[in-house]
């Protein structure tokens, strides 16, 4: 298992981080996601995802619900 960690600029609400947690953390090799003020963590297995298509689904999700990351 390997875990990312993503920088965002502000905090969720409550709502886009469940909608995060839904889409993000039902894909296919994500074991665990965790949102956090300031910081997304996902725990994931990279022989069913790799860490670069999660990391653009990741970002893609997050843009789409009006934030941005920190780089």
């Amino acid at each position: 298992m390997e875990k990312i960690s993503i920088g965002v600029e502000k905090h969720f609400c409550e709502e886009c981080s469940l909608a995060l947690r839904r889409f993000v953390g039902h894909m296919e090799g994500v074991e665990s996601i965790d949102v956090e003020e300031g910081k997304i963590a996902i725990a994931f297995d990279n022989s069913k995802v790799t860490r670069e298509a999660l990391l653009k689904i990741t970002k893609d999700s997050i843009e789409k619900l009006g934030y941005k990351l920190i780089e």
